[in-house]
C-alpha cells in the first residue's frame, strides 16, 4: 500500500501553511501583536500613549472659561429686593426698608470693588459682600415664610384668597430665587472659581457636563441654569435633570422642596377654605 501525498503544512514540506508561513513564524506573529497589545495599555503617560491621552483629557469643569456677566443675576435681585417691598407689613422685619436698603448696598459695593462686567475677579472681600447679600435675601424671605405659615395655622392674616395667593407667590418666588444663588454661589466655588477651572469635583451634575455635542466646548452654567433648578426643584419638590452631587447641595435641595411643599400647600389650602 502505497503513503498518502504529503499535504500542504505536513512535516514532509516542511510544515508549512497555505499561505506559506510556517507555524513557528505564526506563533512569532501572535506574540509579537500580544506584544504590542499590552505595550499600548501599558504604555506610561510621559510616553505620548492611550493613558496620557486620557491623562491630558481634562473634565469639563476643570476647563477655564470666561466668566459670566453680571447683568442676569443683578436684574435677578433687584426682582427680590422689590418683592419683598411689597410683601404686607405684618411678614416683614422691621423697619422693613432695613434688610432691602442692605441689600442694595451690598450690591453697589460688588459693582464698586469689581466694576467689570463679567463675574471673573475673585477676592476674599468680594466673596464675603457676595454671601452677605445673598444670606440678608433669604433672611428677609425666610422671616415672611415663617410669618406668613404662622399667620395661616392661626386663620388670621389675609381675609381674601387674591391677596393671599399674591403674598404666597411672592414668598415662592422669592424663595426660588434666594436657592438659585446659593446654588450659583457654593458650586465649586462661586462664579469666578468656576470660571478659572480650579475645582476638583463638581456639586451639580448638569446635563451639558455628561455628554459632548449637547453644548460647547467652553460651556460653564450660568445663573440662569442655576434659577432654573432652583425653580424645577420647588416645582417638582425633586431633581429633575441636574443632579446634586455633594451633601451640601442635596440639604439645600431638600430644604428648599420642604420650604416650597410647605408655603404652596398651606397658601392653597388656605385660598380654598376662604373661596369655599
Amino acid at each position: 500500500m502505497s503513503a498518502d501525498p504529503p499535504t500542504s503544512d505536513s512535516p514532509s514540506n516542511g510544515g508549512t501553511a497555505s499561505n506559506g508561513t510556517t507555524p513557528h513564524e505564526l506563533t512569532e506573529l501572535l506574540h509579537r501583536r500580544l506584544d504590542r497589545i499590552e505595550d499600548l495599555l501599558t504604555e506610561p503617560a510621559e510616553s505620548g500613549g492611550p493613558t496620557a491621552t486620557a491623562a491630558r483629557a481634562k473634565p469639563v469643569w476643570r476647563t477655564e472659561t470666561e466668566a459670566e456677566q453680571r447683568w442676569t443675576v443683578t436684574a435677578v435681585i433687584l426682582v427680590a429686593v422689590v418683592l419683598q417691598l411689597l410683601m404686607p407689613d405684618r411678614l416683614s422685619i422691621h423697619p422693613r426698608w432695613m434688610l432691602p436698603a442692605l441689600e442694595l448696598g451690598l450690591l453697589v459695593a460688588l459693582v464698586v470693588l469689581n466694576p467689570h462686567p463679567r463675574l471673573g475677579r475673585s477676592s476674599r472681600p468680594l466673596r464675603s459682600l457676595s454671601l452677605a447679600l445673598v444670606a440678608a435675601i433669604s433672611l428677609a424671605n425666610g422671616w415672611s415664610a415663617v410669618k406668613l405659615v404662622r399667620d395661616l395655622v392661626h386663620g388670621s392674616g389675609a381675609s381674601s384668597a387674591l391677596p393671599l395667593l399674591g403674598t404666597g407667590g411672592a414668598v415662592w418666588a422669592t424663595n426660588v430665587i434666594a436657592f438659585a444663588l446659593w446654588y450659583w454661589e457654593w458650586d465649586r466655588g462661586g462664579p469666578a472659581a468656576r470660571a478659572q477651572g480650579t475645582a476638583d469635583y463638581p456639586d451639580f451634575l448638569f446635563p451639558q457636563m455628561q455628554q459632548q455635542g449637547l453644548a460647547p466646548g467652553d460651556w460653564e452654567p450660568g445663573f440662569l441654569d442655576y434659577l432654573y433648578v432652583a425653580y424645577t426643584n420647588a416645582t417638582a419638590f425633586s431633581p429633575t435633570d441636574t443632579m446634586p452631587l455633594s451633601p451640601w447641595a442635596k440639604l439645600l435641595m431638600m430644604l428648599q422642596s420642604g420650604v416650597s411643599l410647605l408655603t404652596v400647600l398651606l397658601v392653597v389650602a388656605r385660598a380654598v377654605n376662604i373661596l369655599q
